[in-house]
């Protein structure tokens, strides 16, 4: 049963400007949909900080509850592929940007875009992977259909300390590929080695090069940084190889040449985790919860916050501070 009044942390931007609390509402003032979850687990990305701090234009209207992943368990259904009691998973899909997100004890979305939990999964394992775990993934997806397989050499990760990077290293590192951890904190070396890293480098001590193209380095990468670094990584990657970009805490800008793709036949594929199509997305999420699944989740999850606590959790992530994974508790039943 869906009780009339609820939490909810909400996002406004109105005369009094913007600003993020938690509030109470009820399900009928949440964006439409023909299903409500009582919701157990959420998690904190760069995108949920950039939002709930207005320091990004995430949001394309004004006020929604925050939060781009949920998980939780089905209270109420009007759709005739989900049933009450069904554990379930949504990210991106216009969460926290067209539609109320999931930082709320429940939740109402439509149900084209929920995702049964994948047998291998529960819903905390869901939410410590959220879009972070499946960013990583479809990065991996999209290069391995592309023709990258391990033998071609090593992928290189950007950002690698945070969310999208730190699950990329242990997704990536399973799957059979050597990993190079790029990083601009060394003091998560040892960290990024447990989680299966065979090389980590200080991106402050890295040059990249200017020529059209440089020595080729790696076989692969996965940016999740943009700017510099993703244009110094075109001119390094072997004969055939894939970028996946997914990122730009770096800058926009892209600045190369034609001659990586022409001459050594390279590949930039954008990696588009909130808008993918549903086939993918939920083949994606079974590789997840199969022979994907990270080793080292619970060495990537570095802190749980509540509903109040994620203002706090937003700075330090915008400020550089931390590394892997933070969670958030919203149902009271979650296990710690």
């Amino acid at each position: 049963m869906v009780p009339t009044r609820f939490k909810a942390f909400r996002i406004f931007d109105d005369e009094t400007g913007h600003r993020s609390e938690v509030v109470e509402q009820g399900v009928d003032e949440q964006t439409a949909g023909d299903v409500v979850i009582q919701v157990a687990w959420s998690s904190v990305n760069y995108k949920d900080a950039l939002a709930g701090t207005g320091k990004g234009k995430i949001l394309r209207q004004f006020p929604l509850n925050g939060g781009i992943d949920v998980a939780g368990v089905v209270a109420q259904s009007e759709s005739a592929d989900f049933r009450e009691g069904d554990e379930v998973l949504m990210t991106g899909c216009g969460l926290s940007e067209t539609r109320d997100g999931g930082y709320s004890e429940y939740l109402r979305v439509p149900s084209e875009w929920l995702i049964p939990l994948p047998q291998g999964l529960d819903l905390r394992e869901a939410m410590a992977l959220g879009t972070a775990g499946f960013t990583a993934a479809l990065g991996l997806y999209r290069m391995e259909a592309n023709g990258q397989t391990p033998d071609m050499g090593p992928l290189c990760v950007t950002g690698a300390s945070g969310g999208v990077g730190s699950l990329a290293v242990d997704i990536y590192s399973k799957a059979g590929y050597e990993v190079c951890a790029l990083s601009g904190k060394s003091e998560e070396f040892g960290w990024l080695h447990e989680l299966g890293a065979e090389q980590c480098v200080d991106r402050h001590g890295l040059e990249w090069p200017s020529a059209p193209m440089a020595s080729a380095r790696f076989a692969g990468a996965l940016d999740n940084v943009g700017g510099e670094g993703l244009s110094g990584l075109t001119r390094m990657i072997k004969p055939w190889g894939s970028i996946a970009s997914c990122g730009m805490a770096g800058g926009i800008d892209l600045n190369t040449t034609v001659m990586p793709f022409i001459i050594r036949g390279i590949s930039l594929i954008g990696i588009n985790s909130a808008g993918c199509r549903y086939s993918i997305r939920s083949e994606v999420w079974q590789r997840l919860a199969g022979d994907w699944k990270p080793r080292h989740l619970d060495k990537i999850v570095t802190a749980v916050s509540e509903l109040d606590g994620l203002p706090d959790c937003f700075e330090r992530l915008l400020s550089g501070g931390g590394h892997g994974r933070t969670l958030v508790r919203i149902g009271a039943d979650a296990a710690a």
